[in-house]
């Protein structure tokens, strides 16, 4: 593989491994101790090395080594975060302990600063994002949820754009991952140790984070990720950890933004 000349003089001939898991079009390469992640340069890669560095001092993420751009092509070299992915087959089996892992991740997110934030991730910026996914036909109806397109969903893309713009709800601002779901989350010594793939943080709702992470904790339980079946697992869990009501409206509507990234 040929990296910039910068790159390939940290990383040398050191052996590494490609990383498969989860829903992001971005080739990861794993390192003993550090990441180096590849993709088509693009606004979400850009924020990334940004976020990651505004960061640095507030929460445990991974620390920028190089980044470079090359070809429309984004290189970013970072730190590599000690621990396992909170789907990993060790950690699921102890559900009651995961999602209170979770509550306790996204209560650190919470409790970040927002004040100098580089990046504000709320509903206005995240419906222009998806305008112009949907106008270069880049949304992906395969990989939707179940009933979101199709005889009883949308028609369209499109037409779940327009009902995101006529349903927006009012928002309680928070710092947010963006894409909190359960291969975003590493785990170490039964407690979070650092959350990766940043590329869409920033301010925005609360619920932005909560919906996500219900999705993904019905998912990985259900059969969906890994084919195993969990059935005694309630995703409900969740909201008794954070001490919280459900807001299920608010849950529908990011699920269903996030259908168009």
């Amino acid at each position: 593989m040929n990296f910039p000349k910068s790159i390939e003089t940290i990383l040398g001939d050191r052996p590494y491994s490609f990383n498969t898991i989860g829903m992001s079009s971005a080739q990861v390469i794993c390192y003993e101790d550090v990441v180096l992640k590849i993709e088509k340069q693009s606004e979400e890669s850009d924020k990334e090395l940004q976020m990651m560095e505004w960061l640095s001092d507030k929460l445990p993420v991974p620390q920028v080594l190089c980044s470079e751009k090359e070809n429309d092509m984004s290189y970013l070299l970072m730190s590599k975060i000690s621990g396992e992915i909170s789907c990993s087959s060790k950690i699921i089996e102890n559900p009651k302990h995961l999602v209170k892992m979770l509550a306790e991740g996204l209560r650190m997110l919470w409790k970040t600063d927002i004040t100098t934030c580089p990046y504000n991730n709320s509903i206005d910026n995240k419906l222009r994002l998806a305008e112009i996914r949907v106008r270069n036909n880049l949304c992906d109806t395969e990989d939707a949820e179940p009933g979101t397109f199709g005889a009883n969903g949308f028609e369209s893309p499109e037409k779940l754009l327009e009902w995101l713009k006529r349903n927006r709800p009012e928002e309680e601002l928070v710092f947010s991952h963006g894409d909190y779901c359960l291969p975003n989350i590493m785990i170490k010594d039964n407690k979070i140790n650092g959350f990766i793939d940043l590329g869409r943080s920033g301010i925005a709702d609360k619920y932005q984070d909560i919906a996500l992470c219900y999705r993904s904790l019905k998912h990985n339980f259900d059969g969906s990720y890994g084919g195993k079946v969990y059935e005694d697992f309630d995703a409900l869990m969740l909201f008794d950890a954070l001490q919280i009501d459900p807001d299920w409206d608010k849950i529908k509507y990011f699920i269903l933004l996030d259908e168009l990234f």
